[in-house]
């Protein structure tokens, strides 16, 4: 990522800025202010607050009209044509007339359907709605619970006069309250919570009243109707051009927003932006076509941090949600998603460890990848919490990363020979819930925590080094000899192999063990160093945390099928459905563990044992200046159509 100025001549200033757009490969900042002791800082104009203006009609426009399709792409010439094609769209006041009479019309439907429901549920009041109402009383319609309407009941005044239908839950009534006890009903109402709606104020008993309500919820209908026919007219001439002006001002108002980022001068303006590098020979050469050779682009020296863009291939890319999740790297350092995207299956698949689980999580990754088909099946509840943890795209994406995991975890399901739980292959090759087992795989497990905190350590000292920190170079080789001094030593101990004279190796790990904390505490300092040295041993028997997890869910799986077999086995149906019930229930809580804790785990693994070694993040995001056209092309790309329909 490279920072860059460009000058040019205010009059080719547009035509500049869409080429910025158009190529999405530059993020305009605001001039540096030593620029400024020559420019003056850019103003905005009047031409800006019109186009903000189109912004907000169209947008209105676009809301308003039933969706027609899109019709094809247009191009505009420039701002001019796009305000002159403005100026001939003529629906804007017949649109906001239906619009506010269809508002209207809506809200009385509401009150209309609302009353005939109202007056039909208490039905059992038969005599005229106007003895209701004077001017010195009011009345209402009541609906609480037997209980709720017995304790409501006595905190009345006593001068308000109740009709009730007996016997009923709810207990449905009519009040007819003194106007000056309305407010005292009313919160008595409230505490007990009964419900309280004002009776209509109509004329007549409700048998006369409802046949003219129907009457004019009909009238209602048949108008909103007709609105809809007229707007679907106005929308099949319109729409296309409505939804290429909205999106072709949007356009506009996001490159003059820029505006106040430059500096100008009477005749000329000058922007400063960042690029990245290969695309900078691209950008020259479409700001040269543009102008004639009227503007000059240069580099520009800086401190700065640059944004980062991420670029990873298709595969990989999945990966950067968790990177973006814990922290956008910096510019200058290296992007790890391919070390998430490589260990994070691994982990994923050996904490999960059963072939039956791993084909049902399986199953539900592809199925979320699929466009989660037949979703509108599941109980609400279920829908309305998967939503709440994460929107539809987020779960797909979720599902990319979690498919490779699933893949290995049925691979290390069948070497353990573990498939809900039961035993279908023939002997495992490694049995997890046996003593040798759990020995070979905590060993598996220590190996791999020496490897990824050694993998962590280099990275960091390559990353010192690049950054001309020396010192903190020697400082992570450190770490790294640490780290194997603690391994050789601790092997010793558990092999019985102490003693230096008969086993020398143990002299190379004591010789590593001290080189390494020396190296840590002069490299970092004594307390950074110190606290590095507790780390070493801390991240490296973190990992055992992968045996840990594959070992509750598998013996959760040995003892369910334990329990369900022994009840099964007794001959009784009910023992049988107990057993199977049990079997069921556990994996079903064991395939939720095995989304959860493996992912979760994997993650923390990489993200604070591994990660901690070399990454900084806290980078700033890349937001090059360009909009997805979906309405318009590039002036550039097409010829100008016609705009307005014939």
């Amino acid at each position: 990522m490279v920072k860059v100025g460009l000058v040019g001549l205010k009059d080719d200033r547009d035509a500049i800025l869409s080429v910025l757009h158009d190529l999405g490969v530059v993020q305009v900042e605001t001039i540096q202010k030593e620029a400024l002791q020559y420019l003056e800082p850019e103003r905005g104009s009047d031409i800006q607050r019109t186009v903000g203006d189109q912004v907000v009609r169209f947008r209105g426009l676009k809301a308003a009209l039933p969706a027609t399709g899109d019709g094809a792409p247009r191009a505009f010439r420039d701002l001019a044509e796009l305000l002159e094609v403005a100026r001939s769209v003529p629906i804007d006041d017949e649109v906001g007339a239906l619009k506010r009479e269809e508002d209207r019309l809506i809200t009385d439907r509401k009150a209309r359907q609302d009353e005939i429901a109202l007056l039909r549920r208490h039905a059992y009041y038969a005599d005229r709605l106007e003895y209701l109402h004077g001017p010195s009383i009011l009345s209402f319609f009541g609906e609480a619970s037997p209980e709720a309407f017995e304790g409501l009941r006595p905190e009345l005044p006593r001068d308000v006069h109740l009709v009730a239908r007996p016997g009923q839950d709810p207990v449905l009534f009519l009040a007819v309250v003194p106007t000056a006890e309305a407010d005292g009903v009313a919160r008595a109402a409230q505490v007990r919570q009964v419900t309280l709606t004002t009776v209509p104020r109509r004329t007549g008993t409700p048998s006369e009243v409802l046949p003219q309500l129907e009457s004019e919820q009909h009238q209602i209908e048949g108008r909103l109707a007709e609105i809809a026919a007229r707007l679907g007219e106005i929308s099949r001439a319109w729409y296309s051009t409505v939804l290429a002006l909205e999106e072709g001002f949007a356009i506009e108002n996001r490159k003059l927003e820029l505006y106040t980022r430059f500096g100008a001068a009477d005749r000329t303006f000058a922007l400063e932006g960042w690029v990245p590098e290969l695309e900078r020979p691209r950008l020259e050469a479409a700001v040269e076509a543009a102008t004639g050779g009227r503007a000059v682009l240069y580099p520009v020296a800086t401190t700065e941090t640059p944004p980062t863009k991420m670029e990873n291939p298709r595969g990989i890319r999945w990966y950067e949600f968790f990177i973006r999740f814990y922290s956008l790297p910096q510019a200058d350092e290296w992007d790890p998603t391919w070390v998430f995207a490589v260990v994070f299956p691994i982990f994923f698949g050996l904490m999960l460890g059963d072939w039956g689980y791993g084909l049902v999580i399986l199953s539900i990754c592809l199925w979320m990848i699929a466009g989660f088909p037949g979703r509108t099946k599941l109980p609400g509840g279920l829908r309305r919490f998967l939503t709440r943890i994460m929107s539809p795209t987020s779960m797909r994406s979720l599902a990319y990363t979690l498919v490779p995991g699933c893949l290995v975890g049925i691979a290390a399901g069948v070497v353990f020979n573990s498939f809900f739980g039961f035993q279908v292959l023939p002997t495992p090759y490694i049995d997890p819930v046996s003593k040798v087992g759990v020995s070979q795989l905590l060993l598996l497990a220590g190996y791999i925590g020496l490897g990824m905190v050694t993998f962590g350590f280099a990275l960091g000292a390559l990353k010192e080094y690049f950054h001309h920190h020396i010192r903190g170079a020697f400082g992570k080789i450190g770490g790294i000899a640490f780290a194997w001094g603690i391994t050789i030593i601790g092997l010793g101990m558990i092999r019985g192999q102490l003693d230096p004279s008969t086993h020398p190796v143990v002299v190379l790990g004591i010789a590593l063990l001290i080189a390494g904390a020396l190296l840590l505490i002069g490299g970092e300092g004594i307390q950074m160093g110190g606290m590095g040295v507790i780390e070493v041993v801390s991240h490296v028997l973190s990992y055992t945390r992968l045996v840990g997890i594959l070992l509750a869910s598998a013996v959760l799986a040995l003892v369910a099928k334990i329990v369900g077999t022994g009840l099964a086995g007794g001959g009784s149906l009910g023992g049988l459905i107990a057993g199977a019930l049990i079997i069921f229930v556990v994996a079903g809580f064991n395939i939720v563990l095995g989304v959860f804790e493996p992912g979760i785990q994997g993650a923390r693994l990489i993200f604070v044992e591994n990660f901690s070694k070399y990454y900084t993040g806290n980078g700033k995001p890349f937001r090059p200046l360009g909009t997805r056209r979906k309405h318009t092309v590039a002036p550039s790309a097409a010829p100008a159509v016609a705009a307005s329909p014939p």
